[in-house]
């Protein structure tokens, strides 16, 4: 039962993950490979008010949110001007770049040596300790990222993105901010990450460089394109997929060396397969091409 329950949780982290890459990728139409960057920018943030200045779960994740949304502005001002493989690989640069600085900056992430310790969330006498606490708790903040999302996607505010990404001169031409809705849509994406990024922290009690690395944004990006995007379908389904399919290989007995390299050939030609015969995924609204 704890196996179950430790899957489900870090499916749900997985889901706020890849619903939130939607609202760039398949809502903003901007492919980016940075949102590990994110992730583990919310997640060292939110540890290191928790383990070095004693502050409690909530007001961290709230700084947490805050200020990954802030640094999200280091890609997104960019943006505004790259389009395209430019932004692609602007995006790719801003995922090394911060993960050189989480490796390096040992003085205050510890670099590869970690943070360990982390205090495990408290609400009033509520400790939470233990899978079948953390299975509730983790899958009720999804559920509020996932409505507030659905919110946005069905907002005026995720109608201009859906138009920006059809046709940005037509949608500039009706009078919309095409780049104050570019900013908002990174800084939106960029704060649940950080929300993703406390729940891993949390329910891991440690946190190293190596959990946010081109690959994990790679593998995110996975689930988008697996599953779908421009909906909420395709992400929560990509989530599920890529989270369950590493565990049902281990049902083969393949040693875990082969098992983790199957792994990415797996994810290799489902990919090639469905951009091939299937660009919008799965489940997707919106066509990759």
């Amino acid at each position: 039962m704890n196996y179950f329950f430790h899957i489900i949780i870090m499916i749900n982290i997985y889901i706020i993950l890849s619903l939130s890459l939607n609202l760039i990728v398949g809502m903003g139409g901007m492919l980016s490979i940075c949102h590990a960057a994110f992730y583990g920018i919310g997640a060292y943030i939110g540890t290191l008010l928790m383990v070095n200045l004693g502050w409690t779960f909530l007001p961290a994740l709230l700084v947490a949110i805050i200020g990954t949304a802030i640094l999200s502005l280091i890609i997104s001002i960019p943006s505004l001007r790259l389009k395209g493989d430019y932004f692609i690989l602007g995006s790719m640069g801003f995922q090394s770049i911060v993960f050189i600085l989480l490796y390096n900056w040992t003085d205050l992430t510890r670099g590869p040596y970690g943070i360990s310790g982390i205090p495990s969330p408290s609400f009033l006498d509520l400790k939470i300790s233990g899978l079948p606490l953390w299975f509730v708790f983790s899958t009720t903040v999804m559920f509020i990222c996932s409505m507030f999302i659905i919110f946005l996607m069905k907002s005026p505010f995720g109608r201009t993105l859906k138009s920006i990404r059809e046709d940005e001169l037509a949608a500039a031409a009706l009078g919309k901010n095409i780049p104050l809705f570019k900013i908002k849509t990174f800084a939106l994406a960029a704060g649940f990450a950080a929300v993703a990024g406390m729940l891993f922290a949390g329910y891991m009690r440690y946190i190293d460089p190596t959990s946010f690395t081109m690959m994990e944004s790679v593998f995110i990006l996975s689930m988008i394109i697996i599953g779908g995007a421009g909906n909420i379908r395709g992400p929560v389904i990509g989530a599920i997929v890529l989270v369950v399919l590493p565990e049902l290989l281990r049902f083969l007995g393949m040693p875990d060396a082969i098992a983790a390299n199957m792994r990415q050939i797996i994810y290799g030609l489902a990919m090639i397969i469905l951009i091939r015969c299937r660009p919008q995924g799965l489940l997707g609204d919106y066509k990759f091409t």
